[in-house]
């Protein structure tokens, strides 16, 4: 054994960085720089609450590693809801929005520097995230998606610049996309319960829902893997054509049934490919 061997550890990788920072710069250079600092205030402020350190920032990205992989999701999140609200507080003609990845790997540590794929990935994952939004690997889900109230809408197998495909998903916030607008959610984890404010998207199924009924089928059919609930649209849509073109003759179970194996084998391949990535 010699001192020179790379050390490894197994933690949890968080990736910020501003969307459209250039074209922000061109704009206004001082102002930019300015909101960009407050931010990152706010960022290590919130990092340090839920016990993570800030590993390194370059330009107008930002890393940080957890300990914890519940912790480092909550965090992520009230991260999109401070620069929202920061934003409500002092409109801007051009609003700073960060987009964040989250992975849960393998890393080499050098210093207080860490490298490596799960560096690597989380910064690939940024990159799919909508503005304001988050999006996390599948090692993130495995260990959050029963430990969180928050949804998760499965984004399957995204091509990644240098990094083999990989299952994400990107966090919905009460049936919404985590994205644009600054819904809330409550977290439940380790048995406790904390209401914590979310950054999320425009508002599925409120604005035209005319009743509680219709948000909680939407809500529903966000957590289901996309297969499914294509499936399941499209099952229930030709269940009402049958019924009111002629319920005397029924015919709506065969395509039915194609659909719903469709969807059955769909998700088994896929998670077989996903178990033959981690192998």
């Amino acid at each position: 054994m010699t001192d020179d061997k790379v050390k490894r550890r197994l933690t949890t990788v968080l990736c910020a960085d501003v969307y459209g920072y250039s074209r922000l710069m061109e704009a206004d250079e001082t102002g930019t720089l300015e909101t960009l600092r407050r931010y990152r205030t706010a960022i290590a402020r919130l990092v340090e609450r839920h016990d993570g350190r800030i590993v390194n920032t370059w330009g107008d990205a930002v890393i940080a590693e957890f300990a914890s992989v519940v912790e480092a999701v909550q965090c992520a999140v009230e991260i999109q809801q401070e620069i929202s609200n920061q934003d409500s507080d002092s409109p801007q003609a051009n609003p700073m929005r960060f987009r964040i990845g989250i992975n849960l790997g393998d890393v080499m540590v050098d210093g207080t520097d860490i490298y490596g794929d799960g560096v690597n990935i989380a910064s690939r994952l940024q990159e799919l995230a909508d503005p304001g939004g988050v999006v996390i690997s599948s090692s993130v889900y495995d260990q959050v998606h029963n430990k969180l109230s928050v949804g998760f809408d499965c984004l399957g197998q995204r091509p990644m610049k240098n990094i083999a495909p990989l299952t994400s998903y990107r966090l919905t916030l009460g049936g919404q996309l985590g994205g644009q607008a600054t819904p809330r959610a409550s977290f439940a984890a380790d048995g406790g319960t904390a209401s914590r404010g979310t950054a999320g998207a425009p508002e599925i199924g409120d604005r035209h829902a005319p009743s509680s009924s219709r948000n909680f089928v939407a809500d529903w059919l966000a957590k289901l893997p996309r297969p499914v609930a294509a499936a399941l649209t499209i099952s229930v849509f030709l269940i009402l054509i049958n019924l009111f073109s002629g319920a005397h003759k029924i015919w709506f179970h065969w395509p039915v049934a194609v659909l719903l194996c469709g969807a059955a084998l769909r998700m088994v391949l896929g998670r077989r490919s996903e178990s033959d990535r981690r192998g």
